[in-house]
């Protein structure tokens, strides 16, 4: 009996000597996983812009899908540690509020103290937004604004705005230069199918905004040399939601073609009730909203032939990246991305740089940036140099054969359509169709 109990005791003994042997080793594991695991850092991007309109929830979502790509591809080594990239929304209301861009900007930088920003729309938001990432030293990329005072800013004083960068679009006097390309195909269509013999009538209608000012200033001064004869200018809000006065007055002034530059959601009132109006005039020029596939239901249809620059249209391919990013862009949000989506590029293009250069350092980053040489859903992205001239001005993209041109879409029944470039150049975009003349102004003013 004895023996038994001695003999069991070592066995009890011996039995808890193994589990502790067993624990100790379950947790000398578990201690090198946790040793083993990888410590992650992050790259904080903050994406500003009027995210209650088109124009910021597009800014968001192309900034989303940057982010998407770069961190499901395991994101980059800084340094010798990894770091994925983290967005920072800020509504900036700049549509409604300058004074709420400027406070949105200023809390990105200050309170979530973000790396980066991109993003900004509205012009008169977008310089007090330049001030604050100047004074932070922060590096600001604008995907809104094409106001070429913006990148003067860098030329005038470099040492305190080299921190500015354009993203898209390209500034605003390459954008009339475009716009007249678009607006000579519809004129000489207008003149070889409906045989118009003499001088085209334009009528000018453009948002009573900064960036607007410019164009209106050149399309007033160039329309006459192209030979065209313009009747009249209307500056209606970029808020307006009745302009039925401005285009009761066009109407009957009877132009051949309306001047459009709209960037704000007066697109929408004024395509609707172009339609609803039924002006027999070709409506061509810039309008923001009609950019988006929700473009043909907020006209109720009446905006079928509008016709605007643009940057992206389904099928359309400027460069081997454009036709997938738009896809999945649709295939997210259930829209056509607007030019604001270049968030997307832009910090696509942004961190090959960080990672090239191996620093978050704005100072040291900016010699990088500005040699810029990057294939981008829209074209060829590089930058003008610190000497630049106008048109061109430092930090500004740019635009011609080869690098970003634009593209200009109509609506087409239904269908938002690539109609420019039409071998403008020797460039004609995979999937472009022709221009389509509205059936009203060939009953008004066929032969």
């Amino acid at each position: 009996m004895r023996k038994r109990l001695i003999f069991s005791s070592i066995a009890c003994l011996l039995l808890i000597s193994l589990s502790f042997a067993a624990c100790a080793k379950e947790a000398e594991e578990e201690e090198e996983v946790v040793e083993e695991e990888e410590v992650v850092n992050y790259i904080k991007i903050g994406v500003i812009g009027p995210m209650q309109f088109v124009q910021g929830e597009h800014h968001w979502a192309g900034a989303e899908m940057a982010r998407d790509e770069i961190n499901d591809a395991g994101g980059i080594i800084l340094n010798g540690e990894k770091y994925l990239v983290e967005l920072v929304k800020a509504d900036s209301n700049e549509i409604l509020s300058v004074t709420d861009a400027a406070a949105a900007m200023e809390r990105l930088l200050t309170v979530d103290k973000v790396d980066f920003v991109v993003g900004g729309f509205r012009t008169e938001a977008v310089f007090p937004m330049q001030d604050v990432a100047a004074e932070n030293h922060k590096i600001f990329i604008c995907c809104g604004s094409s106001t070429q005072d913006l990148c003067a800013q860098v030329g005038k004083d470099y040492d305190t705005y080299k921190y500015f960068f354009r993203g898209t679009p390209f500034n605003s006097l390459y954008l009339v230069q475009t716009d007249f390309l678009m607006l000579e195909m519809v004129g000489n269509m207008l003149k070889e199918e409906l045989g118009i013999e003499g001088k085209l009538r334009v009528a000018i209608i453009a948002e009573k905004l900064v960036w607007a000012d410019p164009m209106v200033a050149i399309a007033q001064a160039r329309l006459p040399v192209m030979g065209m004869d313009v009747v009249g200018t209307w500056r209606p809000s970029d808020t307006a939601t009745d302009v039925t006065a401005e285009l009761t007055a066009i109407a009957a002034l009877e132009p051949h073609i309306i001047f459009t530059t709209f960037s704000g959601p007066v697109g929408i009132t004024y395509a609707k009730q172009w339609g609803e109006l039924e002006i027999p005039a070709c409506s061509v020029g810039i309008n923001v909203e009609a950019q988006k596939m929700g473009f043909w239901e907020a006209t109720g249809g009446k905006g079928n032939y509008d016709t605007t620059l643009n940057t992206y249209a389904r099928g359309v391919k400027l460069t081997d990246k454009t036709i997938p990013f738009v896809e999945a862009f649709v295939a997210k949000t259930g829209e056509i991305p607007t030019y604001t989506a270049g968030t997307y590029d832009a910090i696509l293009n942004l961190i090959n740089i960080v990672e090239e250069a191996q620093t978050l350092d704005a100072d040291t980053l900016i010699p990088y940036i500005e040699a810029t040489d990057f294939i981008s859903t829209s074209g060829r992205v590089t930058y003008s140099p610190k000497n630049a001239r106008p048109p061109a001005y430092p930090h500004d993209l740019v635009w011609g054969a080869g690098y970003l041109t634009g593209i200009a879409t109509q609506w087409q029944d239904g269908e938002l359509k690539c109609v420019w470039p039409w071998g403008w150049e020797g460039i004609t975009y995979e999937g472009t169709v022709q221009y389509k003349i509205p059936p009203r102004v060939i009953e008004k003013f066929g032969q």
